[in-house]
């Protein structure tokens, strides 16, 4: 009897112990941008599905600034950041918001890559009584171009100049204010017009809509085709983006500019969700593998999902290699490859 109720014992210890392995979670610590964005989208469907796959647990900080966050990832003081692929070749050069940071380029070298994503195009949006109805119709207006430091600032300034030659301060004011109050300023009147990146159909578009109806002009396609804006894309983070308008299912109310062709054109954002290189091979396998998993999930989990290209490792369309030097988490190579998908050599750790 005694026997029998050691062994019972001895089991039912077994059994506890492998149901609190089975249950146990990784706490990780993870950044993403503000409500409205497809980085907020990306981030929150991760921590939901890690969370339900026992995975990790993640503990979400909304409306950071990833510049920082960043940071904190290469140096080991935040475990997840969702990154502009920009960000990392800045720290890497000590360049704008890093160079401050001692030692960048080994610093920068700690970062591995998730999966990739886009953020968007960067293109003009105004209420059609604004009367702006092309990228040269800036010129002398206030216009809201991105927080006051950053990536996004940058790049909206750069496609500016790019379609038009105009540059932020002599040819039209620039206007700076956090991605918290952009809703707000999408109907007050307070500026002209938006230069900043976004997918569609987009909430904020729908959002300006209140206060009538809404202009969204295109890069014209022979700018966007010429040599010096083709040249913008060799600067890592920035990608090509060419959509279909008619897919975006706005109503008659929101007016496509600038295309003949009725296809939207821009400078895209390409972003990555990055871990630090020390990261647990397996766990970056493990949250990679429900990522892939689970991209139709993904994208249909928002009406603007579809445009931001996840499951995408092209790496024109990712905006991996060339002047890039992020590189995938050997765990997620594997999760990629696992699962069907090809991982450029350009983009593996060397």
């Amino acid at each position: 009897m005694t026997h029998s109720f050691l062994k019972s014992t001895a089991l039912a210890l077994v059994v506890t112990l492998a149901a609190g392995a089975a249950g146990a979670q990784v706490n990780l610590t993870m950044a993403t941008a503000s409500p409205g964005s497809m980085v907020h989208v990306t981030t929150h469907h991760l921590a939901r599905v890690a969370g339900q796959r026992g995975v990790a647990s993640l503990q979400v900080a909304d409306g950071q600034t990833l510049t920082n966050t960043v940071l904190d990832v290469a140096e080991g003081r935040m475990d997840i950041s969702e990154s502009p692929m920009i960000l990392p070749f800045m720290l890497s050069r000590g360049m704008g918001p890093y160079s401050s940071v001692e030692n960048g380029a080994e610093v920068a070298s700690r970062l591995r890559a998730l999966y990739p994503f886009n953020a968007g195009a960067f293109n003009v949006y105004s209420l059609t009584s604004s009367g702006i109805e092309s990228w040269e119709d800036l010129r002398g207006h206030t216009v809201f171009n991105g927080p006051p430091r950053g990536a996004a600032l940058t790049n909206a300034r750069q496609a500016v100049t790019l379609a038009t030659g105009m540059e932020d301060g002599p040819d039209y004011t620039g206007f700076q204010a956090n991605w918290g109050q952009i809703n707000a300023m999408m109907t007050d009147g307070s500026v002209d017009a938006f230069v900043f990146p976004t997918n569609h159909p987009s909430d904020r578009i729908i959002l300006m809509q209140a206060a009538g109806d809404v202009n969204i002009v295109s890069v014209p396609q022979d700018v966007f085709e010429s040599e010096a804006f083709q040249r913008i894309f060799q600067v890592p983070g920035n990608i090509p983006i060419e959509w279909n308008f008619a897919d975006f299912g706005y109503d008659d109310h929101v007016h496509l500019l600038g295309s003949e062709d009725g296809i939207l054109r821009g400078m895209g954002t390409a972003f990555a969700t990055v871990v630090n290189a020390a990261m647990d091979e397996q766990l970056a396998y493990d949250l990679t593998s429900a990522h892939i998993e689970t991209l139709d999930e993904l994208r249909a989990s928002a009406p603007q999902a579809p445009s931001a290209n996840h499951g995408d490792l092209d790496p024109v369309r990712s905006g991996f290699c060339g002047n890039n030097q992020l590189r995938y988490h050997p765990g997620a190579i594997r999760a990629w490859e696992d699962h069907g998908y090809t991982v450029p050599d350009c983009a593996r750790p060397e």
